[in-house]
């Protein structure tokens, strides 16, 4: 049986390999964002994934969310969620409060114009609205269809957004898992480090 490695041996090796794998994995990580705009070393351009793919980043990310996170029929059930009646009857004060104010001022029919009667004219049309709330919606269905393309609207956002800004946006989800992967590729060299030392000195 050949002789046990000293203690430095194998402190040392295990070490280095942990250090080793745990850069590579930092860099690779880094890499992932950076560098931002590309770069030419020994006639290679480098440029960090993000940026380089950032279009087509941006139309999987489109893709996913309008064919399947966000579908039309989607914002209409969170309109239908809405205080329509409440919405309506406000939109309704706004608009006609004016209007109502300018009439008060004419003879004849400022008399007409009592409060009483506007309240009533204002609860009649918001019941008339709300008598037909589905057709409404299904109106504001068709029309999201026609003029709301979101896998296009989330592709030109993405691919307008700086690259700082994805990293911010990717790393506040996925920091702990690419921390890990650090950690892993350190874990890995340590073993593979003492692999060595014991081979070697199974061989020796």
């Amino acid at each position: 049986m050949p002789p046990v490695p000293d203690v430095w041996t194998w402190i040392t090796i295990p070490a280095i390999g942990g250090l080793i794998g745990w850069s590579t994995n930092w860099l690779a990580v880094k890499m992932i964002f950076r560098p931002i705009a590309p770069i030419r070393i020994l006639g290679i351009r480098i440029q960090g994934l993000v940026g380089r793919r950032q279009q087509d980043l941006a139309q999987a990310i489109g893709r996913v969310v309008g064919n399947h996170l966000v579908e039309h029929k989607d914002v209409v059930k969170s309109l239908n969620k809405l205080d329509f009646a409440g919405i309506l009857g406000n939109v309704l004060d706004r608009g006609l409060t004016p209007k109502v104010q300018e009439l008060r001022s004419l003879p004849l029919i400022g008399g007409f114009l009592t409060e009483d009667r506007i309240a009533d004219i204002r609860a009649s049309i918001v019941a008339s609205v709300m008598a037909h709330k589905e057709e409404v919606l299904d109106e504001v269905e068709r029309g999201l269809e026609k003029g709301l393309n979101v896998p296009d609207l989330v592709e030109r956002k993405v691919a307008a957004f700086p690259v700082e800004r994805l990293e911010k946006l990717i790393l506040e989800v996925a920091s702990r898992e690419l921390r890990a992967i650090e950690v892993l590729g350190g874990v890995l060299g340590v073993l593979i480090g003492l692999l060595q030392v014991g081979f070697v000195w199974f061989r020796g």
